[in-house]
């Protein structure tokens, strides 16, 4: 049994491939031989140092990953619901970068016949990131007009699936030419593509009286003008600050100060005034709010099932190589998701 570890915060060096063993399995516990894992962006930001919900939840050493997909072999003998050789789907709070893990039964759901282990391991922190924003925060109606930032990235695919299963006219911002295709594949009414237009200008273009809703991971770098451009009683859903951190691994500590105090202070009078709103997202911190997420990922899985949502691009490394993912997905070049599988 292998897993990747981070003793320290540090550069792509510190995730260790060690040999592991798993504990003994107690009441309402699962075993699960994992064929692959789910990369999130929150992955290199644990590996930095930075992500809080790891310092104070977690701490040092640590194994990142929230997702994964995989079979059960071994059943702990209170649990009727699965049995050895089921295929599963497993949310965890960190510890995804595994060939093996131990999760509690109610961590768990059946894996859609229709998806592989790895587009199954791409979905869960994506696509509930998406949904708890989609349908606990703003609650779309048909009509709408939502601005996505990042959108062929994986929350931003999967915001622009869920906004068009709600009826939602879906704007789609990407970084550049090469991710238009994987963008108009999730549905998008129109792209923009920010290295060859202005993005203000062509927003302004395309959604003259604001947006419903702006879906913003990128921080500093967009955050002010995304509320400008706000409708009447439109919602900001913030949920990263990616234009804040390096593309090369190696924090720039003067940098990341800097846009620290140029970040945005939203004044509760003025968005009063203008009744809009900012919200923001991080799962990681909604582990009290279990049945909601739980409820999420079967309405998620469902639609899955169905063909009303289709799984996202996926890239795929070798667990040994997450170092290599990580750089990957930090470097702004992907499209969709990254998934790490251990070898057999």
């Amino acid at each position: 049994m292998q897993k990747i570890i981070i003793e320290k915060p540090g550069h792509y060096d510190v995730l260790k491939l060690i040999e592991f063993q798993t504990p003994a399995l107690q009441s309402n516990q699962v075993l699960i031989k994992v064929h692959a894992a789910g990369l999130n962006y929150a992955d290199g930001i644990i590996r930095m140092g930075l992500y809080e919900s790891a310092k104070r939840l977690h701490g040092y050493p640590i194994t990142p990953g929230f997702e994964v997909a995989g079979e059960v072999i071994e059943v702990h003998p209170d649990i009727s619901e699965y049995k050895i050789g089921d295929k599963i789907i497993g949310v965890t709070l960190f510890g995804g970068y595994t060939s093996h893990i131990v999760l509690d039964a109610t961590r768990l759901f059946r894996m859609p016949e229709n998806l592989s282990f790895e587009q199954a391991a791409s979905l869960p922190t994506v696509f509930l990131t998406a949904w708890f924003m989609a349908h606990r925060q703003v609650n779309p109606s048909a009509g709408d007009t939502w601005l996505v930032h990042s959108a062929a990235g994986g929350v931003g695919s999967a915001l622009v699936q869920l906004g068009k299963l709600a009826g939602v006219r879906v704007i789609g911002v990407i970084g550049s030419a090469h991710k238009r295709d994987a963008c108009l594949a999730m549905g998008v009414d129109a792209v923009i593509v920010k290295s060859d237009q202005d993005l203000w200008k062509e927003t302004e273009r395309l959604a003259p009286k604001g947006f419903d809703a702006i879906f913003d991971a990128n921080g500093v770098s967009t955050l002010g003008e995304s509320y400008k451009h706000l409708a009447p009683m439109g919602k900001l859903c913030i949920y990263g600050f990616a234009s804040m951190l390096p593309n090369n691994g190696r924090l720039n500590w003067l940098k990341l100060a800097w846009d620290w105090l140029r970040t945005p202070r939203f004044s509760p009078l003025k968005m009063t005034q203008e009744n809009r709103s900012v919200l923001a997202a991080n799962l990681s911190f909604l582990s009290e709010h279990a049945t909601m997420l739980r409820e999420g990922m079967l309405w998620l899985l469902e639609h899955f099932a169905d063909g009303r949502l289709k799984p996202l691009p996926v890239e795929v490394f070798d667990l040994a190589d997450a170092g290599k993912a990580q750089a990957r997905i930090e470097s702004g070049k992907t499209v969709g998701k990254i998934v790490l599988v251990p070898k057999p």
